[in-house]
């Protein structure tokens, strides 16, 4: 879209909206363009709000799939995900499934609720304690003697990723899973958890921008500028709480994103200077980050490259998509940070 026509002295006569189909008539007089209608500029929001949908409802329906399927945490991802799925394809096409653990919070579970009725789609709730119990009884003897930990809390996870596809194989629904860029740039997801999936509607939306995309999708909505071709309802569909409260990934007691990560601001500020700009980590230490987290973000950003490459394609928002634009060695001994 956007599709423009510029006169003699480089000036835009006639623009086209973007993100979706138009026609536009250009009438041409002395060799010249005649002034036509011109697209108001957006909000930045806006852009990236209509790209994913666009992605999402091309990959869905020229793929051939009868809908999408996700997991919902009561988190402000899965949220905005489910968001953007209803928009693109409407609230038949699209259903979600809740499936809480032991470490699950109430309010995450009303969360969960609330999201999928404000947009008005099927939830089913599947709880995974009794695969978890399974698998700690088959385990049990080889982890004898150890403390529960990662291995634990990403079963969790991969337990989950097999509730989504075995309902993707029984009815066809395509799996789509809603980790954020922040989280891919540093590996702060279980391969094979939840990474599964056939598309990844986040994979190039740093955290920031979905605390943004949530906010202007509310907005938006309350104040009737909803587009004629987005299949989604009306009014806010992400409760405050869901945009408020601190993410977690809730697989152990007491667990928050940012307390392995740091604060997501600045997270995403250095891998911004990293991964969009390939600023060297002096650079980036001026900006004002202390150069013993500076360091450790690199360190995590190098060694999640195996998992990036295997995540599910994504709508490419940024300079520097991952799998697309920026691909490093997977398997080498370069370690300086200079």
């Amino acid at each position: 879209g956007a599709s423009f026509v510029l006169n003699r002295a480089g000036e835009i006569t006639h623009q086209l909206p973007l993100f979706k189909e138009a026609l536009g008539i250009v009438a041409i007089e002395n060799g010249d363009p005649r002034p036509g209608e011109i697209m108001p500029e957006r909000a930045i929001e806006a852009d990236v709000y209509d790209a994913l949908c666009l992605g999402v409802r091309d990959y869905v329906g020229k793929n051939g799939f009868p809908g999408v399927l996700l997991g919902l945490s009561g988190g402000i991802d899965s949220a905005l995900t489910l968001a953007i799925a209803v928009d693109a394809l409407g609230a038949a096409r699209v259903r979600a499934l809740m499936m809480p653990s032991r470490f699950t919070s109430r309010i995450s579970l009303d969360d969960a609720a609330e999201v999928a009725r404000l947009l008005g789609i099927r939830l089913d709730t599947v709880p995974i304690e009794p695969a978890l119990e399974a698998f700690g009884s088959m385990l049990g003897e080889l982890f004898a003697g150890t403390e529960p930990g990662t291995a634990e809390e990403n079963i969790q996870a991969r337990v989950r990723g097999i509730v989504l596809m075995a309902l993707s194989n029984k009815f066809g629904h395509m799996v789509v899973s809603t980790g954020n860029k922040s989280e891919m740039s540093v590996g702060y997801a279980t391969l094979y958890g939840d990474m599964c999936g056939g598309f990844a509607v986040l994979k190039d939306v740093y955290k920031m921008m979905v605390y943004e995309l949530a906010r202007w999708r509310n907005v938006l909505h309350e104040k009737g500028g909803r587009e004629k071709w987005e299949r989604g309802p009306s009014g806010k569909v992400i409760p405050d709480r869901v945009i408020t409260r601190p993410p977690s990934a809730e697989l152990r007691s007491d667990q928050t994103d940012e307390a392995a990560l740091g604060p997501y601001r600045q997270l995403d500020d250095i891998l911004g200077c990293m991964v969009e700009q390939e600023m060297p980590i002096a650079e980036i230490v001026k900006r004002g980050h202390a150069s013993a987290t500076v360091e450790r973000v690199w360190r995590m950003l190098d060694v999640a490259e195996y998992k990036r490459r295997q995540a599910p394609p994504g709508v490419k928002i940024t300079r520097r998509a991952f799998g697309r634009d920026r691909r490093y060695p997977i398997t080498n001994q370069f370690r300086t940070l200079e």
